[in-house]
Formats: structure tokens, sequence, C-alpha cells
């Protein structure tokens, strides 16, 4: 039996690749006894799975050290964040209950979409999420970024 999707889930298909990158985050979110699947578990999940998301970055010492930061949040760093909501702000936060997705993680799966369908593609791939995160600035994927010496404005850049 098939659960329905959380209220606030992305709505588009996912590809295969993705949908990989959304169970892992759904995973690590359990595991680490969050509400939500925010955007450091989606950031956590695209570096360990995708490739071309790795690839993305000038430094692969830079993959190592985000990885680093992100086991580091997983095992007890991040602690100020659990039981926490995510929100950068960028989209309002859905009052009423716990959701699957923190508001900006459901926002930068949209916007990886939407950045997917401008090149004429039914689905996203992990970088479409990757410059989606990038994107927002205040999002939590984006303070890992900085804190692992990454220049989130370069990457923005290179991701186009």
């Amino acid at each position: 039996m098939q659960s329905l999707p959380p209220p606030n889930a992305p709505a588009a298909p996912l590809s295969d690749e993705l949908a990989l990158v959304v169970a892992g985050a759904r995973r690590r979110a359990l595991r680490d006894g969050d509400r939500q699947i925010d955007t450091a578990h989606l950031l956590h999940s695209l570096l360990e799975t995708d490739p071309d998301v790795r690839a993305a970055f000038d430094d692969k010492g830079q993959v190592a050290r985000l990885l680093g930061y992100l086991v580091q949040r997983s095992i007890g760093y991040g602690l100020r964040w659990q039981g926490a909501a995510e929100d950068s702000g960028a989209v309002p936060v859905v009052v009423g209950g716990a959701t699957d997705w923190s508001p900006p993680a459901a926002a930068a799966m949209e916007a990886g979409t939407g950045r997917a369908s401008s090149r004429g593609e039914e689905r996203a791939r992990g970088v479409d999420v990757l410059a989606a995160l990038a994107a927002d600035t205040e999002c939590r994927a984006v303070e890992v970024l900085g804190r692992a010496g990454v220049d989130v404005a370069r990457l923005r850049q290179r991701l186009g």
C-alpha cells in the first residue's frame, strides 16, 4: 500500500536520482529525530548520492569538508536545530501541525523542478536542487556551505 504524500511535498514527479535523494534525506531526518526534512538534510543526501552535485564544487576538498560537517551535525553538532522548524523567510511557514518538509526544502524542490522545466525537461536533477538551495541565502544548507568554506556566490554563479 502506497502512502499519501505529505501536505507540502513537491508535486512534480521525481527522477530516479532525486527519488533516492529524497529517500535518503527522509531517513536522515527520522534518524536525527527532526520533525522535518530540511535543506541541510537535502544537501547531505545530494552530496552522498549524486556525482554531478559533487562535481559542481571546484575544490573537491570542499565536498569532504561538507560531508564532515554534515556528519557532525547528524551526530549532535547541530542539536540547536533539532525540533526547530526551518524558516528562511523565503516562503510562509506552514502552521497547524508538523509536515514532512520544511518550507525552504519544499521551495527548493519546486524551484529545482522549475529550473529543469525552463530547460524543457520534465524532471529535475540533483544540480537543479543544489542551485535552488544555493539561491536561498537564509536556508540551513547555505549556512552549512558557508561554514565548510564554500563560496556560495561563486557556486551559484557556476550553477547558472
